[in-house]
């Protein structure tokens, strides 16, 4: 098994920050950190605009003082009893080379820092994050600017009744996964399961033409009992507390980020899927759509879908 993580380091993403979270989760692990700086800007600056006489000039200061930085960030690591190495990709788009570096040194988790993203990158799921969310095979840690919780508490987010064409397994290493970095760090696991009733699941058009005889809260209470027996029956193969186990119902992108909130979560181990890009135009991704609004960490376990 690999003993590497990989650690994106973008000098506009608190970069110290990043660090430090992979500093620690390096420890737990016992592994080593590679330090991949991506920064195509220079390059762009070097060679887009040759014509203009301190373009070079910009460019070569910046590497220099991003050197600089480089430098002290390894030096950080070090000091920590960490093993490091460190490189600087100029060349392609982030995404590109994180899955480039990814696929040749298989690390134990990729960790970057994430930004809020615009209603257009949203749109266009242009953005490095959307990118690895969607197809990056290893677990992705995304970091947010903030401290975490001491002891921490982990949110697992889960589907046990796959009603998002989860496989089955999935929700076993996202609980794995969550309930390793509690013990690590002291802290405890929270499960949360989000559903749809009926009125959710159909469109305002559908409820607005149904017939008066449909026993919508019958039907509700179906759904929920279905739900909640998936849930226990889930916590109790992976070991867990009745009490840690929580059904909400409501869109997961929206109650997932108000759930993490309520309980002072310092990270949230989630799944996603990989999907085509049009796939992911039309439907999105639970962990694309909330990651913007969840605010804490957030720790994406992939599986792959062919489509």
């Amino acid at each position: 098994m690999s003993r590497n993580i990989l650690c994106v380091v973008e000098f506009d993403n608190y970069p110290e920050h990043v660090v430090d979270r992979a500093i620690w989760l390096a420890q737990s692990r016992d592994c080593n950190l590679h330090l991949l700086v991506c920064d195509p800007i220079t390059d762009f600056l070097g060679e887009a605009y040759v014509y203009l006489l301190e373009s070079q000039h910009i460019a070569d200061s910046i590497r220099e003082s991003q050197d600089e930085a480089l430098d002290k960030l390894v030096a950080r690591v070090e000091a920590a009893g960490v093993r490091v190495e460190a490189e600087r990709r100029t060349d392609k788009h982030i995404a590109d080379v994180v899955r480039q570096s990814a696929a040749a040194r298989k690390p134990r988790y990729v960790i970057k820092g994430t930004h809020y993203h615009t209603p257009s990158e949203r749109a266009s799921l242009a953005d490095a994050d959307w990118d690895l969310i969607r197809d990056l095979d290893y677990p992705l840690w995304f970091v947010k600017p903030v401290e975490w919780r001491k002891p921490p508490i982990i949110v697992a987010a889960v589907d046990p009744v796959h009603a998002h064409d989860k496989p089955a397994h999935l929700d076993k290493r996202i609980i794995e996964r969550a309930k390793f970095l509690a013990e690590t760090g002291g802290g405890k696991v929270v499960v949360l399961h989000t559903y749809q009733t009926l009125e959710e699941i159909g469109s305002k058009a559908m409820w607005a033409f149904k017939p008066k005889k449909l026993p919508v809260e019958e039907l509700n209470k179906k759904i929920l009992d279905e739900h909640d027996r998936a849930l226990k029956i889930l916590g109790e193969t992976m070991d867990l507390p009745v009490s840690s186990l929580h059904l909400i119902a409501g869109p997961a992108h929206e109650v997932l980020p108000a759930f993490a909130r309520e309980q002072g979560a310092s990270l949230v181990v989630m799944g996603a899927l990989a999907r085509s890009k049009l796939k992911q135009r039309i439907i999105g991704s639970t962990a694309a759509r909330a990651l913007d609004h969840i605010p804490c960490d957030v720790l994406v376990a992939h599986v792959k879908q062919a489509d």
